[in-house]
């Protein structure tokens, strides 16, 4: 499993701390390659409970300089702020394509299934979120289910998706799994 690569993206700011660095930090003890691309190659502002100011987090790459063919795995950290900024940005919406069009797996958690309606990738999909992004996901087309993790397989490609923090051990679990199969 080595050989696999997975891109975490986010934005430089606004980032739900617990969902960024626990899942690199999983992936990368599992000897699973994860690099950490942001919308600029500069430190990366993060939050705790989507408030607090928490670390500076230094990013490997920006999403314009990253290679998306080299990449078997798309993760996306929640944090509102972060999910807003990615929904605006060009580049972070061509890499969400990308992966998709691909049937290349997504993994996406609280608040980050928000910025896949800006890139038209909820249509059909079952999925879970962040309790209050709810209807914007079901008026997207999505069918939301209030679930620790849901891994669809609609479209021809793996959405897997988590409602918060608390989650994350179970969603490390089904992302490390998809990179199994």
């Amino acid at each position: 499993m080595s050989q696999k690569k997975v891109l975490i993206m986010t934005s430089n700011a606004g980032v739900e701390l617990a969902e960024l660095q626990q899942p690199l930090e999983f992936l990368r003890s599992k000897g699973i390659e994860a690099i950490h691309a942001a919308i600029e190659n500069k430190a990366v502002r993060t939050v705790e409970h989507d408030s607090k100011p928490a670390i500076d987090f230094e990013p490997d790459s920006s999403l314009s300089s990253v290679n998306v063919d080299d990449y078997a795995l798309l993760l996306i950290p929640g944090g509102t702020v972060n999910a807003d900024q990615l929904r605006i940005d060009a580049d972070a919406q061509r890499i969400i394509q990308h992966f998709s069009d691909q049937g290349r797996p997504i993994a996406a958690i609280c608040h980050s299934p928000w910025v896949l309606i800006d890139a038209e990738r909820i249509q059909g999909k079952t999925l879970t979120s962040y309790h209050s992004i709810r209807l914007d996901l079901q008026h997207a087309g999505g069918n939301w289910v209030d679930q620790e993790v849901q891994r669809c397989t609609m479209q021809d490609w793996v959405l897997i998706t988590s409602r918060c923090p608390d989650d994350i051990p179970a969603f490390n679990q089904a992302v490390l799994q998809e990179l199994a199969r």
